[in-house]
């Protein structure tokens, strides 16, 4: 048996924060070195933050990455523990992202990614070079390129984050080369469902390469990208050992790389592959001995049987709840980041409608809080609650007795500070002001809707200002995406935190934390139909178009790229009980109204990225402020 023990290390860093970053990894380093890890992995750009975006073009800012890679080396010397981390890295007027190998105080070597993504969120190929397919040269006399590493437990083949998502990426080349365990260290956001598409991605990559993979991710938010951290450790395409994700910190599995040998002879398709492949990958020696294994114990399969499934300890969750919970997190986890890394807040502040996307805004913000807070209970966490949480309810004259008690409810439920201002005297002076400004015309309809908006907005700022509180934006994807906001009303905020959420799937968070957690204010917003309170009996279902409809809407034309005719035929196949002619009308009002709000949409804050399918134009879709729909009509 070749015993080794592996350890998959979540990092929380910040971009820039170069100091502290490696702070929090020789911390974690030891803890690993003090417990027999044989090599200890960290994530992708971990020393200088992820995503550094035109951050990386700074020579200091690279300069002060390597001296913190020198001062990991320097820390894990003594016991031979190897040690794979991300970075950026300078060589010759090119700047590559990069994983590094340390061992015995030595960087031995450094392989820079070679798929960067330029995709969705990313835009790596603006700053990074790509690295070559046996790509040989050293920088300052360590090996640069496409390498294995010769230890004394086995061949060591790492690479980074997107490499793994392409079945013809480096890992077989790596592999038909000699390496025996794959080091993956990734900076992957959080994307709604990913997680069973991780797993599955990469169990078919162990599987397929035949070798023990270990994939490592960051952990935290970074602006509006949030990663869920986590890991995974495949024994040749078999599960054994999945990191916890949403939190800090580090897991250990042991494997035996004898076992990936001997599947190799076995295999006659892969020995036959690797014959006909050959490699010139160029192989870098050990710095000196391992880290010592003579402790490592067999890893036996759960219930200690090799035939029979391990007994659950509890029921496994729906799959439903699964998805909201994860949401959910990652939201929380953004709010918490982005709110703690800026150090510019003293606490969170929402203006609360007692509709369903500011209740859901407070409820993530509480949950944020509420982990924070973890160590206190009953009274002392809702002191903490109430100084960190603040919330507003500005009523006019539409504001129904529903939605007041929708947001009290909520409020005294979570123990947030909770603060009646009604906007009615300043709504009539400003709709006034406004009539004297036109010249004693009338103030059209959806004016005066803006107005009781932008004076919601106004005095959220003028408080936040004053307090040094964080205002969060509560608009929900959908009605972003049909320009059914305000431009300086309620789009305003510092931090959109739902801007990437569907309706429905708002409501479907909403209904799962009434079932899991019995919050009465959720029921009471229920009652009433969803809707702005800007005029008398507005509903947004009756002004826009039902949400299931809309959001199908969103889906087929932004991500799916159908034309207005396609998603007709489709709506038509997904809603057959709908009245004939009706998706015809609503495809139209869709189309036309999202191409005109795209010129709002842009002015929107920051935002949470939780989907493949994100409404921000310079991290996601990415489409012409001024544009014409003639091409969807024929001539």
């Amino acid at each position: 048996m070749r015993l080794v023990k592996i350890g998959l290390g979540s990092v929380n860093s910040m971009v820039g924060a170069v100091h502290a970053n490696v702070d929090r990894v020789v911390r974690m380093l030891a803890e690993m070195e003090a417990a027999g890890v044989t090599v200890a992995c960290l994530p992708e750009q971990v020393l200088g933050g992820y995503a550094a975006e035109d951050l990386v073009q700074w020579r200091g800012f690279l300069t002060a990455q390597w001296s913190a890679l020198e001062v990991v080396a320097e820390a894990t010397q003594a016991s031979g523990m190897v040690v794979v981390l991300g970075l950026a890295v300078e060589h010759r007027g090119q700047i590559y992202n990069c994983a590094a190998v340390t061992q015995r105080g030595r960087i031995l070597g450094l392989v820079p990614k070679e798929k960067l993504p330029t995709y969705g969120v990313f835009y790596e190929m603006r700053t990074f070079t790509r690295g070559r397919p046996l790509q040989s040269v050293d920088r300052d006399g360590i090996p640069l390129g496409d390498l294995v590493f010769d230890l004394d437990f086995g061949c060591l083949g790492v690479e980074v984050c997107e490499d793994v998502w392409s079945p013809d990426g480096p890992m077989r080349r790596r592999c038909y080369a000699g390496a025996e365990l794959i080091v993956n260290v990734s900076a992957s956001p959080f994307r709604m469902g990913v997680l069973a598409t991780r797993r599955e991605m990469l169990a078919t990559r162990s599987s397929d390469n035949q070798c023990t993979l270990a994939y490592v991710n960051l952990v935290g938010a970074n602006d509006g990208l949030v990663f869920d951290g986590g890991g995974f450790v495949l024994s040749n395409g078999r599960p054994m050992a999945e990191a916890p994700r949403f939190r800090e910190g580090w897991t250990a599995a042991v494997v035996d790389l004898d076992r990936t040998a001997r599947m190799r002879t076995e295999s006659t398709t892969w020995r036959l592959d690797a014959q006909d492949h050959g490699s010139a990958v160029r192989r870098v020696p050990a710095a000196g001995p391992g880290a010592n294994r003579d402790g490592l114990r067999y890893p036996g399969p759960p219930g200690q049987s090799f035939f029979l499934p391990a007994t659950q300890a509890a029921p496994p969750r729906s799959p439903r709840a699964d998805f909201c919970e994860d949401i959910l997190d990652a939201l929380a986890l953004g709010i918490g980041d982005y709110y703690e890394k800026t150090g510019a807040f003293k606490g969170i502040g929402i203006a609360l409608s007692g509709g369903r996307d500011s209740l859901l805004t407070l409820m993530i913000a509480y949950r944020y809080l509420e982990h924070r807070f973890a160590r206190l209970q009953g009274d002392a966490l809702r002191s903490e609650i109430g100084k960190h949480l603040h919330v507003f309810y500005m009523p006019s004259r539409f504001s129904s007795d529903t939605t007041q008690g929708a947001a009290q409810r909520a409020a005294e439920e979570l123990g947030a500070r909770f603060q009646v201002v009604p906007i009615e005297d300043a709504f009539a002076r400003e709709e006034e002001v406004t009539r004297s400004m036109l010249g004693g015309a009338e103030v059209t309809p959806v004016t005066r809707q803006n107005i009781q908006a932008r004076l919601r907005a106004q005095r959220m700022w003028n408080w936040s200002n004053s307090s040094g509180f964080l205002f969060l934006q509560t608009g929900n994807m959908s009605e972003k995406a049909m320009g059914y906001t305000t431009i300086g009303g309620d789009l305003e905020g510092a931090l959109g935190v739902l801007a990437n959420v569907p309706k429905t799937v708002v409501i479907t968070l909403l209904e799962h934390l009434l079932e899991t957690r019995g919050f009465e204010s959720i029921r009471i917003c229920f009652s009433a139909p969803a809707g702005p309170e800007l005029e008398a009996n507005q509903k947004g279902e009756d002004e826009l178009m039902p949400f299931r409809v809309l959001d199908a809407c969103f889906y087929l034309y932004a991500a799916e790229k159908l034309n207005p005719g396609e998603i007709v035929q489709a709506l038509g196949s997904m809603f057959p009980d709908d009245a004939p002619g009706v998706h015809t009308a609503w495809v139209g009002k869709f189309v036309r109204l999202f191409t005109q709000s795209i010129y709002k949409w842009v002015q929107a804050p920051l935002s949470l990225h939780i989907g493949n399918l994100d409404l921000e134009r310079e991290r996601a879709l990415q489409l012409p402020v001024v544009e014409s729909t003639e091409w969807t009509r024929p001539r």
